[in-house]
């Protein structure tokens, strides 16, 4: 189980990573956008489109990482206050009877989209330029296949903490920035 939570952990890092970077093309894109648009008058026709995929691809893309980190939104005014094994009995019931049938309804309908859109190299219709968006749709299949490899990872790390009564968590990559600055401070609130 170990070697598997491992395994996930390590590839939903190198995707979410990996797509993370679009924001910096989105942002570029966005203002080439805003230069061409206010000071030369000349708006392209693809940018809202474009800007649109980056996004939605690299907000599914890093959903696996997300959960690996324990980064989802979770209303634990409750569930804080649990024992951890009270918590992983909780998530293991909760994993089996709506995430794994959500994340393959995902996977299954993205496929349906997917090869449906691949089958007529599909366009948007929202903009003139006429972006092809089928590849997009295969990031819902891809999302998905992440997000329940990372699902399984999420079970085994139940099921070892119902056994051994403390949770294993994954390598801390990334830190909030008020921790940093907590750091930095040397953890000294200031006052005005």
């Amino acid at each position: 189980m170990l070697g598997f939570i491992t395994f996930a952990d390590k590839l939903s890092a190198a995707f979410g990573k990996a797509f993370a970077w679009l924001i910096v093309l989105m942002t570029f894109g966005v203002s080439y956008e805003v230069l061409v648009r206010y000071v030369f008058n000349a708006p392209t026709p693809w940018s809202l489109d474009v800007s649109f995929i980056m996004y939605g691809t690299m907000f599914m893309m890093g959903g696996a990482y997300t959960l690996s980190r324990n980064g989802h939104v979770r209303g634990d005014f409750l569930y804080r206050l649990w024992k951890a094994r009270t918590q992983a009995k909780v998530d293991l019931v909760l994993y089996i009877l709506f995430f794994f049938p959500g994340v393959t309804a995902l996977i299954l309908s993205g496929w349906k989209y997917s090869s449906r859109s691949w089958g007529y190299t599909e366009v948007s219709v929202n903009s003139p330029a006429g972006i092809p968006i089928f590849q997009f749709k295969t990031v819902i299949v891809a999302a998905g296949l992440l997000l329940f490899i990372q699902g399984i990872a999420q079970v085994f790390r139940c099921i070892l903490c119902i056994r051994e009564g403390y949770w294993r968590t994954a390598a801390e990559d990334v830190q909030e920035t008020e921790v940093l600055l907590m750091n930095k401070t040397g953890g000294e609130i200031s006052g005005n």
